[in-house]
């Protein structure tokens, strides 16, 4: 179990787990996930964590197929500017190790914004806290059980 699977056990939310055999050598993890599990990958979203200009960790989940832009973030989150956090940073913050970060159980409560796509979906895939463990579950919960906020986040 990861602090992630934890968090939605604790809170009875409705989850599934899936887990696939991680390659140290996948150049992506998310699209790993997509193709190991054999996934859409509109539905499975990455967890990114950006940095404010004045060091505020912010926590961003969009598409794996896509990217973070970062002045969408910056708007939604009302700061001026947001880059990507340092890795270090993101780890230390988050109790996660990079490439397995999931947006639930953070060691440290975040705000978070999660990409507008997820929204239509029945259910979308996170990382569950562990390269090679995915979480699905519906976006709604997703939102409710991290606080987040829905914003046009993610490009492509």
């Amino acid at each position: 179990m990861t602090p992630a699977l934890d968090l939605l056990k604790k809170n009875r939310i409705e989850h599934r787990i899936h887990s696939y055999e991680h390659d140290p050598k996948a150049a992506s993890y998310g699209m790993e996930a997509v193709e190991k599990l054999g996934l859409e990958a509109a539905r499975v979203f990455k967890t990114l964590l950006a940095s404010s200009e004045k060091g505020e960790l912010l926590v961003a989940v969009v598409p794996v197929a896509g990217t973070l832009d970062l002045k969408a973030l910056a708007s939604a989150a009302g700061i001026k500017k947001a880059e990507m956090a340092d890795p270090a940073a993101a780890q230390r913050s988050t109790g996660y190790l990079l490439g397995g970060i999931s947006p639930l159980g953070q060691k440290k409560c975040l705000r978070t914004f999660i990409d507008d796509s997820a929204r239509p979906f029945e259910t979308v895939f996170v990382s569950a806290g562990r390269r090679g463990l995915e979480v699905e579950l519906s976006a709604a919960a997703l939102a409710e059980q991290t606080q987040a906020q829905f914003a046009a986040i993610g490009r492509g």
